[in-house]
């Protein structure tokens, strides 16, 4: 199979508002990092995909406005995906793999702060049964915590509300080294069970912040590749896969399609040092660690993770590139990454990455 790797990352930093810039503002510094990070051009580029939601902006193909930032003339290949980014990465790579590119420009983009992020999210639900009821984001995450607290077997670890205190304050801590994290910094799990439910059983620190980012990545093939970048991260694997639509026919406190992605993309055949995690709530990542096989000599989220920064349509491919960052740094050799999109983890992506030899 065709090489591809990503070989340059950039991202904003994530702020709970950003009245003052649009899209494009916030955009175009970006761009304009990964892009200088390899010495090309956005005419340069063979092929540009996107990922954004139109519903946060609130009005139809609001993404068009974006390309502003990118360049749209003289006329490029561009597309563009209503999801989180980290599945317009899944597309330009598909589009590498088959030859019709050696280079592509993935970027994506949210700002939640003009509106209700918890009821803008509802329009994801099933639209018969479950919307009609209007439960927010975070009552359904609220919802797979407490089925999770509640279960019987919950694999290796306790699953209790100390253990997700435990996660929020390891991943806020850990965003102390992340310039862009909007959240850094933690007091002890002991301190935070002290906080007040925000909705029972998780607070607020169980829960992600609501703020603005974009991201963007470079991929290139082959030889390339290794033109471009000193050490690029190699996508060794990547799949995606999806739980049904109605919540009720599923076990929330199991991800079989995140298991079903890591096992399609290789993940199980060699273990990982790296693990970026796209769980927004703490309860979420206890899920992810059993289902992907983390152990706890695997490093999650180093960066902060989703609770550090959680830029809808944004976070996701926000992990592939800090998995990246760390090959192309050397910090490490072998990383797996996880974007998730829709309420209880409904949707999953799984890639794995890994660095050439020393």
């Amino acid at each position: 199979m065709r090489e591809v790797a990503i070989v340059a990352f950039g991202q904003s930093d994530h702020r709970r508002d950003t009245a003052e810039i649009s899209e494009v503002e916030m955009l175009m510094p970006v761009l304009h990092q990964v892009l200088d990070a390899v010495g090309l051009r956005a005419g340069e580029i063979d092929f540009t995909c996107s990922g954004s939601c139109d519903y946060l902006a609130g009005r139809a193909f609001s993404f068009t406005m974006a390309l502003d930032g990118v360049g749209a003339w003289p006329p490029i290949s561009e597309s563009h995906v209503e999801m989180d980014g980290a599945w317009a990465l899944y597309e330009a790579w598909t589009r590498l793999l088959t030859g019709e590119a050696e280079t592509a420009l993935v970027y994506s983009y949210g700002k939640s702060s003009p509106g209700d992020l918890r009821e803008v999210l509802t329009r994801q639900l099933d639209p018969y049964y479950v919307a009609p009821l209007w439960p927010d984001s975070v009552s359904l995450a609220a919802l797979q915590a407490q089925a999770l607290l509640d279960a019987d077997d919950t694999g290796d670890g306790v699953a209790d509300e100390r253990a997700l205190a435990g996660v929020a304050a390891r991943s806020r801590t850990a965003a102390e080294d992340n310039p862009h994290a909007q959240l850094a910094g933690s007091p002890p799990p002991e301190a935070l069970l002290d906080e007040p439910y925000l909705v029972r059983p998780l607070r607020r620190h169980d829960c992600p912040p609501v703020g603005d980012g974009a991201a963007a990545v470079v991929l290139a093939a082959g030889d390339t590749a290794r033109r471009l970048c000193r050490r690029p991260a190699w996508i060794r694997g990547m799949d995606h896969r999806t739980e049904a639509h109605s919540l009720g026919v599923r076990d929330l406190t199991r991800s079989p399609s995140s298991r079903l992605a890591a096992e399609r993309a290789g993940a199980f055949e060699a273990p990982v040092d790296l693990a970026e995690l796209h769980a927004p709530f703490t309860s979420q990542e206890l899920i992810l660690r059993r289902e992907l096989r983390l152990g706890e000599d695997v490093r999650v989220n180093p960066s902060g993770g989703a609770l550090a920064a959680n830029p809808i349509m944004a976070a996701g491919l926000i992990r592939l590139g800090e998995a990246a960052a760390a090959i192309h740094r050397g910090a490490a050799d072998r990383a797996l990454a996880h974007a998730t999109s829709g309420p209880c983890l409904q949707q999953n992506l799984v890639a794995v990455l890994e660095g050439d030899a020393s």
